[in-house]
């Protein structure tokens, strides 16, 4: 170990230490806290969080940084060194150009805002939400300005947050590409969506019964519960404070079967990556996913391309019914298949279907642009919203509730994020073509055999964190960077066969 990287150390243990409280609370506060708890969490974390800034953002940080950045240009560190650093300055660059007693104040905003928008989606009231919104968007885009440069705008400061390899440019060639390839397919299947049926997803389903199977779902997948538990919450989310207590959550609905159980296997995939982060790693600024775009790969890898095939299902499907005998007994498994790959019109976006879940990416990623362009107020974006999903899939919400406020992610601040979900779908599949020149996929699942599936994506994606970004990972992989291709052409495929097109 570099003597530097040795100084280095302690600051970097404390701010991991701190960041695990932060975790901590964030983890009570959206599963058990009361709702009554909220402005005086918020004040906890409001502290923790500057205790955390102070931790890095320090003369003694900085000038270890400066001359650890020296000692990586004379290939003085280990390549563990040189990644921390790299993702250290990263960190220090965006936390040193905030004023404390503003990173401060929006963490103490943040914290209340998720309660606050928890319970305006309850009410339908967007109305009581859109001033924690507008502040929140206030801080985002004065944070944002202090770090624009080389001709980026706050918007792409906000995305390379969440994933460095896309900007604006390739986003929208991206979803460019997908929306002249895709819609017209979407609007040819939704003419013939009511030749499935799966009114059996509506029926009742016993909420018990939901969080038992799908807790057997997740072992199944690999998800450890020495290392690991599950819990419930209002969106369901994966926090990880470390490669050894990796939590998950589930949401359950007494008349929506499917709903509990892909984001039981969503949330497992982001699990089974932490989990396998190398142990080198751990409690490191690098034991983390290389990005969201590569988190949410391995996420949509299992929910969709593992999750929704024939071949997963065939050596587990006799549980569910087992579970369910009263609503499923009569319904094979062919028509189980059918039905949780059916294309319909829908508001919500973790309830869509594959084919037209990036539409609700893209309605998203838009809206955003318009927020940091200054194109639309908050007090706008209720209409917004209703008129793009009018646009894109021809329906649109009749409340706030399964529009505007239908997801959790604003409300912590994360403008830039939603492109995540389309960047790693489009990746898993990327993946996966790779991962069956390499292996019988098809074969392992119907043996009810996921581990070579879950050993690979360890081996060449898992175990390395934070230490490569995601046009890394796939390069070394793959042979190639992101390419979208693979992902229009699944579809295209998949969907075109299963409606006879």
């Amino acid at each position: 170990m570099s003597k530097t990287f040795e100084k280095l150390k302690p600051y970097l243990d404390k701010a991991m230490a701190l960041q695990t409280a932060r975790s901590l609370f964030e983890w009570d506060t959206q599963t058990l806290a009361p709702f009554g708890a909220a402005d005086n969490t918020s004040k906890v974390n409001g502290i923790l969080s500057d205790e955390y800034m102070k931790s890095l953002i320090n003369d003694d940080v900085r000038q270890l940084l400066k001359k650890l950045q020296e000692e990586q240009e004379q290939a003085e560190l280990t390549d563990l060194e040189k990644a921390i650093v790299k993702e250290l300055a990263k960190s220090y660059e965006q936390l040193e150009s905030i004023p404390p007693e503003e990173y401060k104040e929006y963490n103490e905003l943040t914290s209340i805002s998720s309660r606050k928008w928890a319970k305006a989606k309850k009410d339908n009231s967007y109305s009581d939400f859109a001033p924690y919104l507008q502040k929140i968007i206030d801080f985002k885009k004065k944070f944002a300005s202090y770090r624009v440069k080389d001709g980026k705008t706050p918007y792409e400061v906000l995305l390379g947050d969440y994933e460095e390899c896309f900007m604006i440019k390739d986003l929208d060639a991206f979803f460019d590409k997908f929306k002249a390839e895709i819609i017209p397919l979407v609007k040819e299947v939704y003419k013939k969506t009511d030749t499935i049926d799966k009114s059996y997803n509506s029926l009742n389903y016993d909420i018990e019964k939901q969080k038992e199977f799908c807790k057997y779902l997740s072992g199944y997948l690999g998800f450890d519960f020495n290392r690991g538990v599950i819990a419930e919450s209002e969106h369901p989310f994966t926090l990880q404070l470390h490669n050894h207590d990796v939590r998950i959550t589930g949401r359950y609905l007494e008349n929506n079967l499917e709903s509990s159980i892909f984001s039981a296997i969503h949330e497992t995939g982001h699990a089974l990556y932490e989990m396998n982060i190398d142990d080198s790693l751990t409690q490191t600024p690098v034991g983390t996913g290389a990005s969201m775009g590569m988190h949410e790969s391995q996420s949509r890898f299992f929910e969709n391309l593992i999750g929704r095939s024939y071949d997963f299902w065939e050596p587990i499907y006799e549980k569910l019914v087992e579970a369910f005998p009263e609503n499923l007994q009569n319904i094979p498994l062919e028509k189980f298949i059918k039905g949780i790959n059916k294309v319909s019109p829908c508001l919500i976006r973790t309830e869509a279907d594959e084919l037209s879940y990036c539409i609700h990416i893209i309605i998203r990623y838009e809206i955003e642009k318009m927020i940091f362009n200054n194109e639309v107020t908050v007090d706008d974006l209720p209409k917004v919203w209703n008129q793009k999903y009018q646009d894109y899939l021809g329906i649109a919400p009749t409340n706030d509730s399964e529009g505007i406020l239908q997801d959790i992610h604003w409300s912590f601040g994360e403008f830039g994020y939603f492109p995540s979900y389309a960047i790693g779908t489009a990746v898993a599949s990327q993946i996966y073509e790779y991962m069956k020149e390499k292996m019988p996929v098809s074969e392992y699942l119907r043996q009810g055999n996921i581990t070579p599936i879950r050993e690979f994506l360890r081996d060449n994606i898992h175990k390395y964190g934070a230490t490569k970004n995601t046009n890394e990972i796939l390069k070394d992989l793959c042979g190639e960077e992101f390419k979208p291709d693979y992902y229009i052409n699944y579809l295209k495929e998949k969907y075109s066969r299963l409606y006879e097109l």
